[in-house]
């Protein structure tokens, strides 16, 4: 029997928040902390030491001999420096436990090592990381020991942004200044400070690890470049929501007690439509807190995948013909005195500030579709979107029959006058109660749908940081709130002037709101009719950050540079040509070296076995019938390997990043998708040991 605790007990015990802030930190220290946290009021520097050395105690309670700045470069993983609590021997020959004000808020890793699309040359080496005190530092237990981690901003010497985590806190700013505006036109003189509050679904497969260490492609890239469909896949529909096997369960305990214990509230587990792929997801958290613990869950589930003597794998789409893994993104807004924006109440017709935010959003996601796709675009999104549960490229936004007949009220007749009910549903059987049901159905084929009281982005990639999209969320809305705020606040009639916005921002953004079937080929035709976008790779959805109304958005709330828009967009190009390229080596070193040996090998033997069979009188014509037909395949093979070889070659040649992606979308999955004619040998090879 596993050994029994009570979550409460636990929860929370590595993390140096509020609890252990009040206890351990004096009076005036703590209200200067919670000042800074909550009013963005400067820290000094005495009152960090203080906090710096209360924080060092209580980790080497904790265990911890080290402490790291924990950071988030735009590498798509975490990066970490770590440094031991020890000063210089005394000469007594003892050493001393010192952490210093100064150490906590600011270190300086080398910005020139990290991603930076020419910000920063390799002479051009200093860079800063800066305490992110809203985000609680935590103790992490793993083989190294008891480290403490304390989450950080990163820039580069003149202080453009390196990170995910800084435009997320940019973000922030705006849209909490602009929903304050919005607030205070309708009368709310009490709400100081209001929020995205985030809660991220991760989806996320498990493998054996020694199946795994046999597959160079799951190795390199992620995902299967070659193989077969196994006779069940997940036709029946018999994984999502099934039994948690015994060995998964194992897994999954282990996972939720490391999180709970770092404060990660994980809630809700189970499997997931593909098989061996299952869910994780938490409570809603503040936004920028929110990124951190979902860095801490991947990290969390991979370390103790391993753990289990199993991988987990990330990849969107690391098995052909079954499910991908996504992100889906809950998103809200949330004052500090515990009020959601986006709460409709029982009549939303008649909700005036609910209606006003709602269809800000409309606007701001139709007037800005093509950030929120390039938001959530990534190599292995390419082979996710659009299938399978996971939404189409096209960005539209499904409200539900209950809102949408709102809306339809207010642009046909300029009033709301009334809103569909949910009712009660039956279910026919005497003993089971009656259930109240909702007003809206759901539609899981939506990238953007609103959920009761909050919109869940499903596009988002598995392996992706959340803040890419989410800082576009809090940009775009920011400046539709701004618009609206700037038409209301000249306004001589209040009550008018925010009907007319309602009905014409509801009017002129219409066409953004679809309940359809989002995989239908009818929805590509009717988004086309209407003006939608269909942005279907990467590639192509990169530009939308360096247009001219993208710099102008992001300059003004201060949320990027146009510099540090257009590095993004250079990282994200070299990153594209890089993950296919990298794709493109691993196929041909499998075929090279694995693939096209083995076939070799097994033509010999068929070979073998004709003459042997044909010199015992026998007929032969099935066998020579499978020798020519894999020889054949033999041929088409090479072939393809040598164009992909080329190709390969070509783009090394390259040195322009854009036109290197260009060229890598367009010639490298052409001469991919030929070398997938190999998989024609994957149920022969499937019997041979380290290549089925």
């Amino acid at each position: 029997m596993s050994e029994r605790f009570n979550v409460a007990d636990i929860f929370g015990e590595d993390v140096f928040n509020d609890t252990v802030m009040q206890e351990r930190l004096p009076k005036k220290v703590y209200k200067d902390l919670k000042k800074t946290i909550e009013e963005g009021k400067e820290l000094d520097l005495a009152t960090a030491d203080v906090i710096a050395h209360e924080m060092k105690e209580w980790a080497i309670e904790k265990g911890a001999t080290h402490y790291t700045r924990w950071f988030q470069p735009l590498t798509g993983v975490t990066a970490e420096k770590h440094d031991s609590f020890i000063s210089a021997p005394l000469p007594s020959g003892k050493v001393l436990m010192s952490f210093s004000g100064k150490e906590l808020i600011k270190g300086e890793p080398d910005a020139s090592s990290f991603p930076s699309g020419g910000l920063r040359a390799t002479f051009e080496a200093r860079g800063y990381t800066a305490w992110d005190c809203t985000s609680p530092a935590f103790v992490r237990h793993d083989a190294a020991g008891a480290t403490l981690c304390i989450p950080t901003a990163f820039c580069s010497y003149k202080g453009e942004a390196l990170d995910q985590k800084t435009p997320l806190l940019r973000s922030m700013q705006a849209i909490n200044e602009q929903s304050l505006r919005l607030l205070r036109l309708f009368g709310n003189t009490t709400s100081k400070k209001v929020t995205p509050s985030v809660g991220p679904e991760q989806e996320y497969f498990l493998v054996d690890a020694d199946k795994f260490l046999q597959r160079k492609d799951l190795i390199y890239t992620g995902r299967t470049l070659f193989g077969a469909m196994p006779p069940k896949g997940q036709e029946l529909d018999d994984h999502y929501f099934g039994t948690i096997r015994q060995r998964i369960a194992g897994f999954m305990k282990d996972v939720n007690e490391e999180l709970w214990k770092v404060g990660v509230t994980s809630k809700t587990q189970h499997n997931e439509v593909a098989p061996a792929q299952h869910e994780l997801a938490p409570i809603y958290a503040e936004c920028n807190v929110a990124l951190d613990h979902n860095h801490i869950v991947m990290q969390t589930l991979k370390r103790v995948a391993c753990q289990h003597g199993m991988k987990c794998l990330l990849h969107e789409k690391p098995f052909a013909g079954v499910n991908g893994s996504g992100k889906h993104d809950n998103w809200s807004l949330t004052t500090d005195d515990g009020k959601n924006l986006l709460e409709p109440g029982k009549t939303p017709h008649e909700n005036i500030q609910f209606l006003l935010v709602l269809t800000c959003i409309l606007k701001a996601v139709d007037t800005h579709a093509d950030l929120l796709r390039e938001s959530a675009a990534d190599p292995g999104n390419d082979h996710r979107l659009g299938a399978n549960e996971a939404p189409p490229a096209i960005i539209s936004v499904f409200l539900g029959e209950q809102l949408e007949d709102v809306l339809e009220q207010l642009i046909s007749t300029g009033e709301a006058t009334h809103s569909l009910k949910g009712g009660k549903l039956q279910t026919g059987v005497d003993t089971l109660p009656d259930l109240a049901k909702d007003a809206t159905d759901r539609n899981r084929t939506s990238p953007f749908a609103f959920t009761g009281n909050k919109f869940e982005f499903r596009m988002v990639g598995s392996r992706d940081s959340i803040s890419g999209p989410n800082v576009v969320l809090n940009t775009i809305v920011a400046e539709a709130f701004s618009e609206a705020c700037d038409v209301l606040e000249k306004a001589d009639n209040f009550d008018e002037a925010v009907h007319d916005l309602i009905k014409k921002y509801a009017t002129e953004h219409q066409r953004v709101v679809f309940d359809g079937n989002g995989y239908s080929d009818a929805w590509v035709e009717e988004a086309e009719r209407r003006g939608l976008p269909n942005i279907k790779s990467m590639v192509e959805a990169i530009p939308a950050l360096t247009t001219d109304k993208a710099i102008n958005l992001f300059e003004k709330y201060k949320v990027f540079t146009k510099a540090e828009l257009e590095s993004r967009a250079e990282i994200k190009y070299e990153n594209y040509s890089k993950a296919i390229n990298i794709e493109a080596r691993t196929m041909i070193d499998i075929a090279t070296k694995q693939i096209i040996p083995a076939v070799i090998k097994y033509t010999k033997e068929l070979a073998d076995t004709i003459n042997a069979v044909k010199a015992a009188g026998a007929d032969v014509s099935v066998q020579s019938e499978l020798l020519t037909e894999i020889s054949a395949l033999l041929v088409e093979s090479k072939s393809a390997l040598k164009a992909l070889t080329e190709v390969t070659e070509k783009a090394a040649e390259m040195e322009k990043r854009f036109r290197k992606a260009e060229f890598t979308f367009n010639d490298y999955l052409d001469s991919m998708s030929q070398m997938k004619k190999m998989g024609g040998f994957a149920n022969v090879l499937s019997m041979m040991p380290g290549i089925g």
